[in-house]
């Protein structure tokens, strides 16, 4: 601890004020800024991560401040890390597709430790992230899955068409054995139907 006057010369004579009886450095810090803030975007989540000196990680309490690039600090998001480890993730869906952010961070020491207090440091330099869009499907992948979405309905109609067309050929043709005329029609609509169907893929 020390112990804080001022002294001088008021109308030709010498005074001295205790300004502090007792001061105590520990009682009144203002850390630095955390340093290196990075970031890292995957498709489920933002990860940023920022250095402080080792031997005081335990006993900071830090907070992250994001916003769109184009916008004002003053209507940033605040984040607390869950843990006394200078790093945080921010979800995807925190976060608009192809815009681009920037989020700095800041530190005091935290009020659960009782030895030590300080003031909010100055804030960090920013470092800056994008959420990258949803990949659209091609067209030629759109067109190709809605062929295969009309065939499906199409070829049930078809076949239902042929299995009543048989059944009164059939019928016209009292001579001829169904047992030989309506399978070898089917077994020939199925084999055009496995070949339109590889086609399609």
């Amino acid at each position: 601890g020390y112990r804080v006057s001022l002294q001088g010369i008021f109308f030709g004579r010498n005074h001295t004020y205790l300004t502090f009886p007792e001061y105590n450095p520990r009682e009144h810090i203002k850390l630095d800024p955390p340093l290196s803030i990075q970031s890292n975007v995957t498709a489920s989540k933002c990860q940023i991560w920022w250095s402080v000196p080792w031997y005081l990680v335990e006993i900071l309490q830090c907070e992250l401040q994001y916003k769109e690039y184009s916008m004002s600090w003053e209507i940033a998001l605040n984040k607390t890390p869950p843990s006394s480890l200078p790093q945080i993730e921010i979800e995807a869906t925190e976060l608009r597709s192809d815009i681009t952010y920037v989020a700095r961070v800041r530190c005091k020491v935290s009020e659960s430790e009782d030895s030590y207090y300080s003031q909010w440091s100055e804030w960090s330099q920013t470092t800056v992230f994008q959420r990258a869009g949803v990949p659209k499907l091609s067209e030629n992948l759109l067109n190709t899955r809605t062929m295969q979405l009309l065939f499906i309905p199409l070829s049930f109609g078809t076949l239902l068409y042929l299995v009543c067309t048989c059944k009164l050929f059939s019928r016209s043709r009292q001579k001829a054995s169904p047992a030989l005329t309506f399978p070898h029609q089917l077994l020939f609509f199925s084999h055009s139907i496995i070949c339109t169907m590889g086609i399609l893929r």
